[in-house]
């Protein structure tokens, strides 16, 4: 019997047709998301019927969707974050869940620091001004003579203290399990860092415990010259709290490449002191070709009945149900 799979992730194989290639040699049926854009969940609804699979992006795989899918049996996710899935109706339904952790993390990395770099030197303003034919020089400060802080020294997070690191800057972090990482840094408190950090970098998950990490509260903490930069999740930030300590200056500037809502169209769209890019950090070449690479490999392993290695781990299930981890099962 053929297996259907619906590709719902926007792009997919521009760059190169392989991930269709590995799913035609395993005899996958597949479409390709019509829309051409992040799908809302009810147009996933009309779409998911009859498939299988589903190769997944950011698009909302909630519990309605998955009701509307009687014969989805394996969600394969492009990328890390998994707060758009339903894991727990995806378990009730006895539908796997696996996704590209690995994959992405260089690139994030990679954007973070660009828009650090972009920041602290005024790139951006002075792209504005210039396109407008005001030629003015923007005084800014290096990377390597500030302090960065770094909240959640995970994939992402360990690999921009290695770069900010070779930059010559600070380092303060801080992780609910801290772990041993190749450069100096000082393990401290999330308000250490908050109060201390010229720029504040977020590498965190998004959960109900990291909802709404920084507010109005943590910025305040925040030097009035500092920074802030988000290249995780949207939703641990507290859109309207930045928005208004960015128009009334409190803090200097904000780097945002991920939104609660997307596209984003808020306030922080109209604020000069943000600089918002279109959750695009998993966007290099190599990075997004591997993701797609590893998210068939995963449908189609689980298609043959092999063993998958990406399947979403036990803890996040945890999360969801509100399970402390140390009651995870051995």
């Amino acid at each position: 019997m053929m297996t259907d799979a619906l590709i719902t992730t926007v792009p997919f194989g521009q760059l190169n047709r392989e991930p269709f290639d590995l799913m035609e040699q395993a005899g996958l049926r597949y479409v390709v998301n019509p829309i051409g854009r992040r799908l809302t969940e009810n147009e996933l609804i009309r779409l998911i019927p009859d498939f299988d699979v589903l190769i997944a992006g950011t698009e909302p795989i909630t519990a309605r969707v998955i009701a509307a899918a009687p014969r989805l049996r394996f969600i394969s996710r492009v990328g890390i974050g998994l707060d758009s899935v339903d894991l727990l109706a995806a378990r009730a339904r006895q539908i796997g869940v696996a996704y590209t952790p690995d994959a992405p993390s260089p690139a994030v990395a990679e954007l973070t620091v660009g828009l650090m770099l972009s920041l602290l030197r005024g790139v951006h303003t002075a792209n504005a001004l210039a396109h407008v034919g005001d030629w003015r020089r923007v005084m800014g400060r290096r990377l390597g003579e500030i302090t960065v802080g770094v909240v959640g020294v995970g994939r992402v997070g360990s690999r921009v203290i290695r770069l900010a690191h070779a930059f010559g800057a600070r380092i303060l972090a801080n992780d609910v399990a801290p772990r041993e990482v190749d450069e100096p840094i000082e393990w401290t408190s999330k308000e250490r860092i908050f109060r201390e950090a010229e720029i504040v970098t977020l590498h965190v998950p998004l959960t109900p415990l990291t909802r709404h990490i920084v507010g109005a509260a943590e910025l305040e903490m925040m030097r009035p010259t500092a920074f802030l930069v988000n290249t995780a999740r949207g939703g641990i930030v507290d859109e309207t709290a930045l928005a208004a300590a960015l128009r009334t200056q409190r803090i200097a500037g904000a780097g945002v490449d991920v939104f609660c809502h997307e596209p984003y169209t808020g306030e922080l769209a109209g604020l000069d002191n943000c600089l918002i890019t279109c959750h695009m950090g998993s966007m290099s070449e190599d990075c997004r070709f591997q993701m797609e690479c590893e998210a068939v490999g995963n449908a189609v392993r689980f298609v043959r009945g092999q063993p998958v290695s990406q399947l979403v781990p036990e803890s996040e299930y945890l999360l969801r149900s509100g399970t402390p981890a140390s009651q995870a099962p051995p």
